[in-house]
């Protein structure tokens, strides 16, 4: 019976769905150097964000460790989304990675400051050998659409 009532919901919640699919809209990377991917794509309700990571406007990463590079990575998704039309407060899901999980307690401290208390993205972390530009964390993220 549960089964029944959990598809029934499923199938009620995406009966709009068809009616509201639109052709993907892949927006472009602002400044900086020109980079193989977009910057998000709209797409269905969603704004799907590429990795982030701590660069400046030149393209290189920040210095200072950790919490320099959080701090700029989480500026350069606030600058896409904003682009977008959107902002952190549309933020459902987020995944992190870490070149060292030593420092997921420090990445932490700065990133929890982006988000509302108590309306905090879901979020996975993991660690990763080699990240873009020998950057210590990326960060991408997945947003309602505002639209």
């Amino acid at each position: 019976m549960r089964f029944i009532a959990s598809t029934l919901a499923i199938a009620i919640a995406c009966s709009g769905c068809a009616t509201r699919r639109a052709a993907p809209e892949f927006l472009p990377v602002a400044g900086g150097p020109a980079r193989p991917f977009s910057a998000a794509v709209r797409v269905n309700g969603f704004l799907l964000l590429s990795g982030q990571i701590g660069t400046d406007s030149t393209g290189r990463v920040v210095p200072g460790g950790i919490q320099a590079e959080t701090r700029q990575t989480m500026e350069n998704i606030r600058a896409v989304l904003q682009r977008s039309g959107s902002s952190f407060d549309r933020v459902v899901k987020c995944t992190v990675f870490l070149a060292d999980m030593s420092e997921w307690a420090a990445m932490n401290e700065v990133y929890v400051t982006f988000f509302t208390e108590g309306r905090r993205p879901a979020r996975s972390a993991a660690g990763a050998n080699g990240l873009a530009l020998n950057a210590r964390v990326e960060i991408e993220c997945i947003a309602v659409d505002s639209r």
